[in-house]
């Protein structure tokens, strides 16, 4: 029995010698990476803005596309004055894509000398919104936005400016 414990601690002292240097783990130092690219930004350039009109007795529609190119429907006379679509300048990340989400709801213009109200609906932009709608050439682009007024008659919109407020969402895809 103890010729047999010396060979086995024998056996055991000759593996040893050879297996010492090997290792159960290894460890090793990686690296990690984050890039932080600018803010996505907008500003307003040119406000929404459908211009001078007379509703007559009737009302009606005026479509203002995002191109500036007015239509109208119903009783409404066009009366002159400055029109054109609204104009955001989207600054960014160069090449860059981002997405326009445009309102869901209308918005309403108040006559704030008699609380008279208009809706603006039909949103649409240039270029067209969606996910993907963008791409920050030189780390910005122009997108215009343009809706449809719908007017009231004399009686329902009178005289006077009206003026409102609506949300539109740019972000990074």
């Amino acid at each position: 029995m103890k010729k047999l414990i010396i060979a086995f601690l024998g056996v055991a002292l000759f593996f040893g010698m050879f297996t010492q240097n090997v290792k159960a783990q290894s460890s090793i130092t990686a690296q990690a990476y984050a890039e932080v690219i600018a803010a996505l930004t907008a500003t307003e350039t040119s406000q929404l803005n459908f211009g001078r009109f007379s509703p007559e007795q009737q009302g009606g529609q005026i479509n203002l596309s995002p191109q500036g190119e007015l239509n109208t429907s119903g009783s409404l006379v066009l009366a002159g004055g400055t029109h054109n679509p609204a104009s955001f300048n989207i600054t960014g990340q160069t090449d860059a894509s981002f997405s326009i989400s445009l309102p869901s709801t209308p918005a309403i213009l108040t006559n704030f000398s008699n609380s008279k109200t208009m809706t603006v609906s039909g949103w649409e932009s240039l270029p067209p919104a969606g996910i993907g709608a963008g791409v920050l050439k030189g780390g910005s682009l122009a997108v215009n936005v343009g809706a449809t007024l719908t007017v009231g008659s004399m009686n329902d919109n009178p005289v006077g400016v009206y003026s409102g407020t609506y949300s539109i969402t740019f972000a990074y895809n």
